[in-house]
């Protein structure tokens, strides 16, 4: 054990509540990151402390704005969050974890694996390389990866036509949101707002940025390069 994951402290008691019968998953998803995550610099060591209140619970809580039964895709995975937590609460979810780095990809696998999360895949990969390949979800998620605007033009377009980008943000969220109206609206993006959940679980309460999109989602230079990748993709499978 590092020196670091001895700092991690024991579960609050509203992790019992919020993470119900999945809770030794989450205590033990909370000792590899205090532990392997560290080691692989996957999260800080100074994080470890408040890995429960800052990181587990705030990213759990994203589940009360998740429709039921939905396709989600978690842009930006990284040590899991918020794509592991949510799918510890969530197990009506089908969740795909998506992230470029090899050294994380494989971190979240172990983890994906170690807690028998059968409704969650890993894959390595870009947002604006998969697009085409990766079925289009209901859900887009996402924390600390890129300003609204920048992460609105990876997470968008691998939307469904009508599905949602929800995108877990700090005390700069409606500054963030008002800032990128114009590049949202090129993205197909109808309505947007900034929501706040984990009502007397979590305080400060989780801040989470709503992109809701029509018909097409990414506009119409997304659904062309969608297209055509569709066709590549087909061509490939056939040979």
């Amino acid at each position: 054990m590092t020196e670091a994951a001895q700092e991690l402290p024991p579960a609050p008691d509203v992790a019992r509540k919020v993470f119900g019968e999945y809770f030794p998953e989450a205590v033990r998803y909370a000792e590899l990151l205090a532990d392997a995550g560290v080691k692989r610099g996957l999260i800080g060591p100074r994080e470890v402390p408040r890995l429960w209140e800052r990181h587990l619970l705030n990213c759990a809580v994203l589940s009360e704005v998740v429709p039921e039964g939905v396709t989600v895709c978690d842009v930006g995975s990284g040590a899991g969050l918020p794509g592991i937590p949510l799918a510890l609460v969530r197990p009506d979810l089908k969740i795909t974890l998506l992230e470029p780095l090899l050294r994380r990809t494989n971190f979240l696998q172990e983890v994906v694996e170690l807690l028998g999360l059968d409704h969650v895949t890993v894959v390595r990969g870009r947002a604006e390389e998969v697009l085409g390949t990766l079925q289009p979800v209901h859900v887009v998620t996402a924390r600390a990866v890129a300003p609204l605007d920048r992460l609105a033009g990876w997470g968008v377009p691998l939307l469904r036509p009508y599905g949602e980008m929800l995108a877990l943000k700090g005390d700069t969220a409606e500054e963030e949101l008002k800032g990128a109206r114009a590049a949202l609206s090129k993205l197909g993006v109808v309505e947007t707002s900034v929501l706040q959940v984990g009502e007397g679980l979590v305080d400060p309460l989780s801040t989470v940025v709503r992109v809701e999109v029509g018909e097409s989602p990414g506009g119409v230079r997304f659904a062309t390069k969608r297209a055509r990748a569709a066709r590549v993709g087909r061509t490939r499978r056939r040979r």
